[in-house]
């Protein structure tokens, strides 16, 4: 039950559960920003606490702490900021919406940064005519609203100057609306909240760290400001994070990967290991009209029912390894909106046997490598090309599938059945039809390299999130 969509009941008793109900979510609410108050400021003061520690025979440690505990802080900051984004988006009063934040107050922008103005007249001809009795019209002032921008290479401070007019005769006065922003009362251009997010979350740059690099330009934005930014952001791209997920699930095919991510557990100077799931649509291999694009998924595990909930509402095609927790997906039995069929990756089978062969030399693992390099000199002619033409180049790879297919099995029979090499022909001969599927389809891809490829935006040199980081939620 929610007061914010909830319709309000004839039936005096209901009105009365409903008015409970409503006390009891708002409570729970109200405890839930009081306990994140309450982390915010126990981390302040550890923080504190551990510089007074910090120099000394121990500092290195100390600085870890410090590090892991200023990165759990600016995540709950801008979770908190991204709340307050979407409660103020609720609010039709923006002042009794910045009464509830009780946040310090701003800082003017630095005096050396360039400054490039922008003038924004009354609509029409509204500087020299009065809009009510057309007479002329008097400047009687200007606002300013200054915004802080991030050109590549430096920042630099936008001016949005409103002048003000005043009729001579009837005392209207008019004025340009305030320019639009991409956060509420916000100061921060579409550039620098850009630049913001992209030091975060693809170059791994925790926001004390960016503080301390914009102070070296002379340019002071905490982290707690930083902060609010990143959670306001968040707010603002959800809409975006949402098309972009409906556009992938739309895909008739689709890849998918999944790698380990070193996820920090704050104060206790170590980490855990979390999952993060790429799905990807990519048409472009057979000349499709679709954009690409790609959407994420954390779980703190790698247990079947994650990739299950990503894909509750996907039907079609799924390019992926052979992780079991897939099996339940590809079942024909599978209810709406119908089943996933599998399409297996020849990359990764041929990863099995290189392993085997660059640690034994064996010459039936180069063999194996020889035949599915054959496959590959196809796949070079059909990349890029028209499905239909795609199927035409793949007419020579079926016979090349078939003998591999039977070699393999021949081979297989003849291993150690714990051997290496021989674990590596079960892993493909028990995919034999996942692994076809791709000559008749020229949709389909021979390997699930576009998914392996989207996660290696993800390779870092170490933990840099927290379990509760706001973009695993996008």
């Amino acid at each position: 039950m929610s007061l914010a969509t909830a319709e309000l009941p004839a039936d005096p008793d209901a009105l009365r559960a409903f008015a409970l109900a409503c006390q009891g979510e708002l409570k729970a609410a109200e405890l839930a920003v009081q306990y994140k108050a309450l982390e915010i400021e126990k981390l302040k003061f550890q923080i504190a606490k551990l510089r007074r520690m910090q120099f000394g025979r121990s500092s290195e440690r100390i600085n870890r702490q410090i590090a892991q505990l200023e990165l759990r802080l600016e995540e709950l900051e801008s979770a908190q900021a991204e709340d307050a984004a979407k409660a103020e988006a609720q609010i039709p009063d923006p002042a009794a919406a910045t009464r509830k934040r009780n946040k310090p107050g701003r800082k003017p922008l630095p005096d050396h940064l360039p400054r490039e103005e922008v003038v924004h007249q009354p609509a029409g001809d509204g500087a020299c005519t009065c809009p009510e009795c057309g007479r002329g019209m008097s400047k009687l002032g200007e606002d300013v609203t200054e915004v802080l921008d991030y050109v590549p290479g430096h920042f630099q401070v936008i001016r949005h100057i409103r002048p003000k007019y005043a009729c001579d005769a009837c005392d209207a006065i008019t004025q340009a609306p305030a320019p639009a922003m991409p956060t509420p009362r916000g100061r921060a251009t579409p550039a620098m909240l850009a630049h913001l997010l992209v030091g975060k979350f693809c170059d791994h740059l925790p926001l004390y760290r960016q503080s301390e690099i914009y102070a070296r330009e002379g340019l002071d934005l905490d982290r707690s400001t930083l902060s609010d930014w990143v959670g306001q952001a968040a707010w603002l791209l959800d809409p975006v994070v949402a098309a972009i997920r409906q556009h992938v699930f739309a895909a008739e095919k689709i890849h998918g990967d999944d790698t380990t991510v070193p996820v920090l557990t704050p104060g206790l100077g170590r980490t855990k290991t979390g999952r993060l799931w790429a799905y990807v649509r990519d048409d472009r291999p057979f000349r499709g009209d679709a954009a690409p694009a790609v959407v994420y998924f954390y779980s703190p595990d790698r247990g079947a029912a994650h990739p299950a909930a990503h894909m509750a509402g996907f039907t079609g095609f799924l390019q992926a390894d052979g992780y079991a927790g897939f099996e339940a997906l590809y079942d024909p039995a599978r209810g709406k909106p119908g089943p996933i069929i599998e399409v297996a990756c020849w990359a990764h089978c041929r990863r099995k046997i290189f392993d085997v062969w660059e640690q034994t030399k064996s010459p039936l693992a180069k063999e194996a490598l020889d035949r599915i390099a054959a496959i590959y000199v196809i796949e070079d002619k059909a990349r890029f090309a028209p499905a239909a033409e795609r199927v035409e180049h793949r007419k020579e790879t079926a016979p090349l599938l078939d003998a591999f297919f039977d070699w393999a099995t021949a081979t297989e029979g003849k291993l150690s059945a714990k051997s290496e090499l021989a674990v590596a022909f079960r892993y493909i001969l028990k995919r034999r039809e996942a692994l076809t599927r791709f000559v008749t389809d020229g949709r389909l891809e021979a390997d699930n390299n576009i998914a392996e490829n989207a996660m290696r935006k993800i390779a870092t040199p170490g933990p840099l999130f927290t379990s509760s980081s706001s973009i695993w939620k996008h």
